[in-house]
């Protein structure tokens, strides 16, 4: 009988080994991880939101110290904080603006899924990880972002859980739940301070584990969007592929030095950054009866609230119009006899609700759905190919396209309402939306590129 292969259990490392894999989880997540060779600046985002993740967490910790719950003394904590702890101001400092940090980096790294198809098979559950961490990251800054007891805090959090009321039948109950008043008070505040130090970043941590377990299971995406898997060496690792670590751990150390020089030039020159990081309402303490002349979230929420904004009485006309159109639209081409039914049925709903409920609870249905309707890429994207490159030119400019109503419904959203912001607003809501519900055709349409076998690559 041939002996079974003994383990090496000497040293500590042994120790540790025959009682925690940590050399197994080091080889499958690092060192014998094979990614592809072609990574490029888009796949810095990946590890820098990995590191403004543990940047909050800590700056959160050392705040919580401090910090008093409470709506009488939750303004002066904040001051005292900032005033007489000592390095408070720029601890503080750090976790609003990294709070801010965090929605760029994580923006941009769903953008690059967008451009190289990353959502695409074998990864959608890396995708779907992904919007969910991006949802418990909305829900955090949301709970968050009252707890400083500033007059854009108190009236932000009044707006946005009022909003909830606007839901058939059980709004009234479900936003007086959240407040655990009647109005914004100390139970309101108690309420979103568990939330945002206990309860989202248990999921939070959790949500990170599986999206990182899942992308070392199927592996990384490339610009090319080939699967490095297909064609491997003697030994079993990939042609195109190379270790994480050391090659693409020294690799994102560059990322991380151009964040943190970047960070630190906005932390100790521009903290506020004009009022979009941190309001200079929010440096009043909240007063009940005196209301702000104009109420809007942060930056990172307001293209979604331009969308609620957007969705006005008139505006649901439109709408009804437009769905009516993308109901003809399948009807005529789709052959499935179950994807026409589910359309019908779902037009007929969403156009029985417009007669029935008012604009308020469409323009919440819509923002909902505005976040939401991230997570059907997968399954509407019918390219023949994964990756922007290979893809027709004018795919290109439809990205572009809806990149730029993103960004402008941004602007429209912490901008006072007007009719010539509202007009705008609506018809980028509709391009918006637009870009996702025709997808499952515009995204095989056209000539597209030949997919080379291996991966492109030029050493630097």
């Amino acid at each position: 009988m041939a002996s079974e292969k003994t383990v090496e259990t000497t040293g500590l490392m042994g120790w540790i080994d025959t009682r925690f894999p940590a050399t197994k989880l080091w080889k499958e997540h690092l060192s014998e991880y094979y990614a592809p060779k072609n990574f490029n600046f888009w796949y810095f985002f990946g590890s820098l939101a990995l590191l403004v993740l543990v940047l909050q967490i800590v700056t959160g910790i050392f705040l919580v110290m401090h910090y008093k719950p409470d709506a009488a003394k939750a303004f002066e904590s904040v001051e005292y904080i900032m005033r007489e702890v000592p390095g408070g101001w720029i601890i503080r400092y750090m976790h609003s603006t990294g709070a801010s940090a965090f929605f760029i980096v994580v923006y941009l790294h769903m953008f690059r899924g967008l451009l190289y198809g990353s959502y695409r098979k074998p990864r959608e559950l890396v995708w779907v990880f992904g919007c969910m961490i991006f949802l418990c990251l909305m829900a955090e800054a949301f709970f968050g972002y009252l707890l400083p007891w500033g007059q854009m805090s108190y009236w932000g959090a009044q707006v946005i859980v009022n909003l909830f009321s606007a839901i058939p039948f059980i709004g009234p109950d479900l936003s007086l739940m959240i407040r655990g008043d009647y109005v914004v008070g100390d139970a309101t505040l108690n309420r979103f301070f568990s939330f945002h130090v206990i309860a989202i970043p248990l999921v939070l941590l959790g949500l990170v584990a599986a999206h990182v377990i899942a992308l070392h299971e199927v592996g990384s995406n490339n610009p090319d969007g080939i699967e490095i898997k297909k064609l491997k060496d003697d030994k079993g690792h990939p042609l195109d592929g190379i270790p994480f670590h050391p090659y693409y751990s020294v690799h994102d150390l560059l990322g991380v030095a151009v964040f943190l020089i970047i960070f630190s030039a906005v932390l100790f020159f521009a903290p506020e950054m004009g009022g979009y990081f941190l309001e200079y309402n929010n440096f009043i303490p909240a007063d009940p009866l005196k209301t702000p002349p104009h109420i809007a979230p942060v930056w990172y929420f307001t293209p979604f609230y331009s969308i609620l904004r957007a969705t006005t009485a008139e505006f649901l006309w439109v709408l009804g119009i437009a769905a009516v159109l993308f109901l003809l639209l399948v009807l005529l081409t789709v052959r499935s006899k179950l994807s026409k039914l589910i359309a019908t049925v779902a037009v007929a709903a969403m156009c029985l609700g417009m007669a029935i409920f008012d604009a308020k609870f469409w323009g919440v249905v819509a923002m909902g759905a505005s976040t939401l309707i991230f997570f059907a890429l997968p399954w509407i994207d019918n390219s023949p190919v994964k990756s922007i490159r290979y893809r027709p030119g004018w795919h290109k400019w439809l990205l572009g396209l809806f990149v730029i109503a993103f960004v402008v419904l941004g602007y429209f959203g912490v901008q006072p309402p007007s009719p010539v912001g509202e007009r705008i607003s609506q018809t980028l809501t509709i391009i918006y939306f637009g870009f996702f519900a025709l997808m499952p055709w515009w995204s095989k349409m056209g000539t597209f590129k030949p997919v080379p076998d291996r991966v492109t690559f030029e050493a630097h």
